[in-house]
């Protein structure tokens, strides 16, 4: 079994959204490892007030923490989706294994990135968590590849709406937006429109 990650934005020497990590982590270990000890990650992080826009990256498994490395994080610009389909992926927990991810992510032909419709519906960019504008609300979807930190935090503010959205409903949306824990809410959005190619 490869080992998981969590990958953490460190903002003025703050980690972003720990309490989310701890609780991902640790429902990770407990699936996997039913009689592993918690984690509690603030106790691993060594953070400094210069420390901002890092990424830090913090590998483990049932044993407990592997590694844990810290870099400046660089924003790979998003502008075009290519629609890809895997009604067979699963990436449930995040895993180094990234394999099959990056096999949907060769496809992605003259586009920056992936869109992935799993069964018809509409979840993840390779990357990414994604939202959908409606015109009034911000919607993602209800099955995603994976469940996000900063999705969860968005959730938890109702910032946005889980909806179920298919593949049929995918173009009736004016915009789109990608987030994970290192970009946040917005920083990448365009309209649909002609920037998602089927």
């Amino acid at each position: 079994m490869y080992p998981f990650i969590e990958t953490i934005r460190i903002e003025q020497g703050k980690a972003c959204n720990l309490s989310y990590h701890n609780e991902r982590l640790n429902n990770t270990l407990h699936h996997f490892w039913p009689d592993c000890a918690g984690i509690e990650l603030g106790e691993y992080l060594k953070l400094t007030p210069e420390m901002n826009g890092m990424k830090c990256r913090v590998i483990y498994d049932g044993s407990g923490i592997k590694e844990i490395s810290y870099e400046a994080y660089q924003m790979r610009p998003v502008h075009s989706l290519q629609l890809v389909y895997s009604d067979d992926i699963d990436y449930t927990y995040k895993s180094l294994d990234r394999e099959y991810l990056n096999q949907l992510y060769a496809l992605r032909e003259t586009a920056d990135d992936i869109l992935i419709v799993k069964n018809e519906l509409v979840t993840d960019t390779s990357i990414a968590n994604i939202a959908l504008y409606n015109g009034s609300e911000w919607h993602t979807p209800k099955s995603p590849l994976l469940k996000g930190t900063q999705r969860a935090f968005l959730l938890d503010q109702q910032i946005i709406k889980e909806e179920e959205i298919t593949l049929k409903q995918l173009f009736t949306y004016s915009r789109i937006t990608l987030f994970n824990a290192m970009i946040t809410f917005r920083k990448i959005e365009f309209p649909v429109g002609d920037h998602i190619i089927v």
